[in-house]
């Protein structure tokens, strides 16, 4: 049996976000809970000589028409109707990464991770402007002091660097990316292998 399912996240990539909306179906589906973990993408791109797509492909005739496609495909295929490209996009997610890492060891862990990728995602909102992100998070009524304090803890920083690099040191190269034990998945296209390798792992009720 898997002993761990892991989400490796960044808030910044539209794709994370968009497998974050359907990955509480696919835990519920498989009946094995998906832990979350936070990561840097930027510290990850500069670890494997990655760049985002935006760079990547942006001379490339054709191919963001067809990311575009896509994307509208995976929206219609699973119902997503409330996405919205960011206008501050890319955003630097570095505080609310911190963040992420300080709210994981909470009760509230999940609450913090879907009201700042709704605050991205959905709502427009420019999270790296501190008191846009302060706004964010006093309207879920999280302890919006409490987490930027914890932004700045030296605890708190290396745990997300460790993080990134131990996710570099297992393979990943960017994000969304899934840990199926010790399996890797990389992209939204490969949600449906991650769901097999799960089911493979349920065990027979």
């Amino acid at each position: 049996m898997i002993l761990k399912a892991e989400f490796h996240f960044d808030f910044g990539s539209p794709n994370a976000y968009l497998c974050h909306r359907i990955l509480p179906n696919i835990s519920k589906r498989t009946k094995i809970e998906i832990s979350y973990v936070p990561v840097l993408l930027g510290g990850i791109f500069k670890a494997t000589n990655n760049r985002s797509p935006m760079e990547q492909y942006a001379d490339v005739k054709n191919k963001k028409e067809y990311i575009a496609k896509e994307t509208h495909r995976f929206l219609l295929k699973h119902s997503i109707t409330n996405f919205k490209r960011n206008p501050h996009f890319p955003v630097n997610t570095l505080m609310a990464m911190r963040g992420a890492v300080f709210a994981m060891k909470k009760s509230w862990g999940q609450t913090y991770t879907d009201i700042v990728y709704r605050a991205m995602w959905e709502e427009e909102r420019d999270i790296a402007n501190l008191e846009t992100f302060r706004s964010v998070l006093e309207s879920a009524n999280l302890p919006a002091t409490e987490i930027l304090e914890a932004c700045n803890d030296a605890k708190i920083k290396k745990s997300l660097i460790e993080n990134s690099m131990n996710s570099v040191e297992r393979g990943n190269f960017g994000s969304p990316t899934f840990f199926a034990g010790g399996e890797m998945f990389f992209g939204k296209d490969s949600l449906d292998d991650f769901e097999s390798k799960l089911t493979s792992q349920t065990p027979a009720v």
